[in-house]
């Protein structure tokens, strides 16, 4: 073949390629690298943020390189609030490429957070989703020293030739503190699953099915629990109870002043590895709340230990003796694992789903236990670690590998 033939042939073949990559590879991608942010409250020609369900503000702003989310939630009294950003991204897409077998949609983000560990999540939508929970899920943030990249690819995502698509990222109930996340990338490609690769970052399915308790090797009684009391940060109530039968019956019980806390003794799994989450198992004494089912009200709040003392015991344990001088928001965790609508039925189980990365950080010794908080208006009464004899009790169950 002639030279000049062979040159033409190639540069022709090495364009044509292009052409393919480019639009088999459309993608939406923001950098926040301009020294200004775009803003559209349609979020189609810039960015949409704003928040909801509780009394929170928020600000999407440029940063150097990088933008940031930033969110004060101190006039929010219950910890409800939610805070997003939303951006209009298929413009380059070929939705057609949708309907092709092994395609779907990656969302991805780099990011930076400046509480920890805390969680985020990614979304997509249509404008004609109706189920805002579908093409969702969480991250665990561990640290806000590093930057982490997130990423979640959909699942039979529903999108058709002429729909506008959304990529989406939130944070929710944090806190009432103010916070912070930012943003070094965002982006949202079509994808081939065969060849993209896992997804990055720890994912934590939001609200996940609850598999029966004797699919897990690992069935641990609770070590202490206790309750303190925010009115009463001085006393001891581990002798807390009700009469049943004319006997005595201990229990633990949140209320609007009292938390439960709870203490695990995993060091014989010390450098072992959980494998999926697990369940907390708790047995319902009785349940007094308000029959008008407000949202997010009148719920169970499951949290993490962070801080305070680590070997705490039931028999002495007050409030001021649990955070060693720190602040409720400093010992606990404000953004909880789960909430809860607890079983009303007298002897009731609550199966509670604890993520994997929560499960962990038990195992490593870096979360210290479970409290559990009133959200809302609720009086909950679970029974108490005395009643194990009947098997009525708090345990957890889940897995481990070495």
């Amino acid at each position: 073949m002639d030279c000049k033939i062979y040159v033409k042939t190639f540069k022709l073949i090495i364009f044509l390629v292009c052409i393919l990559f480019s639009k088999s590879f459309a993608q939406f991608y923001d950098d926040f690298g301009d020294t200004t942010l775009a803003h559209d409250p349609e979020a189609m020609s810039g960015w949409a943020f704003f928040t909801g369900d509780g009394d929170a503000s928020m600000d999407f702003r440029q940063g150097d390189g990088y933008a940031s989310i930033c969110v004060d939630a101190a006039r929010d009294k219950r910890n409800i609030w939610w805070a997003l950003i939303r951006r209009y991204v298929s413009a380059e897409f070929d939705l057609k490429q949708l309907t092709i077998p092994d395609y779907e949609l990656r969302i991805e983000a780099r990011i930076r957070v400046s509480h920890a560990p805390r969680r985020v999540n990614l979304h997509l939508n249509t404008q004609r989703t109706t189920d805002f929970h579908s093409h969702l899920m969480e991250f665990d943030i561990p640290d806000t020293t590093s930057w982490h990249t997130i990423s979640m690819t959909t699942s039979d995502f529903d999108a058709r030739p002429g729909d506008r698509i959304f990529g989406q990222m939130a944070l929710m109930d944090w806190g009432p503190e103010k916070y912070r996340v930012d943003l070094d990338y965002f982006k949202v490609d079509v994808v081939n699953v065969d060849s993209i690769g896992p997804d990055k970052g720890v994912a934590v399915s939001y609200h996940p099915p609850v598999p029966p308790t004797d699919t897990f090797d690992h069935h641990i009684p609770v070590a202490h629990d206790a309750m303190i009391d925010t009115e009463f940060p001085d006393m001891n109530f581990n002798h807390w109870f009700t009469m049943e039968n004319e006997a005595s019956v201990p229990l633990i019980t949140v209320s609007g002043t009292q938390i439960v806390i709870l203490r695990w003794d995993l060091t014989e799994f010390s450098g072992m590895v959980a494998t999926g989450s697990g369940l907390l198992e708790l047995k319902t004494h009785s349940i007094q709340r308000s029959s008008e089912h407000q949202k997010d009200f009148g719920m169970v709040r499951v949290v993490e230990i962070l801080g305070g003392d680590p070997e705490w015991e039931q028999e002495d344990v007050t409030l001021n003796s649990f955070c060693q001088g720190k602040s409720l928001n400093e010992v606990l965790n404000s953004q909880m694992i789960i909430d809860i609508a607890a079983n009303q039925n007298h002897g009731g189980k609550n199966l509670i789903t604890i993520s994997q990365p929560v499960l962990q950080r038990m195992i490593d010794g870096r979360t210290l236990g479970f409290a559990l908080r009133p959200l809302g208006a609720i009086n909950a009464s679970f029974y108490a670690l005395e009643n194990k004899n009947a098997g009525l009790y708090a345990r957890l169950h889940f897995d481990v590998e070495k």
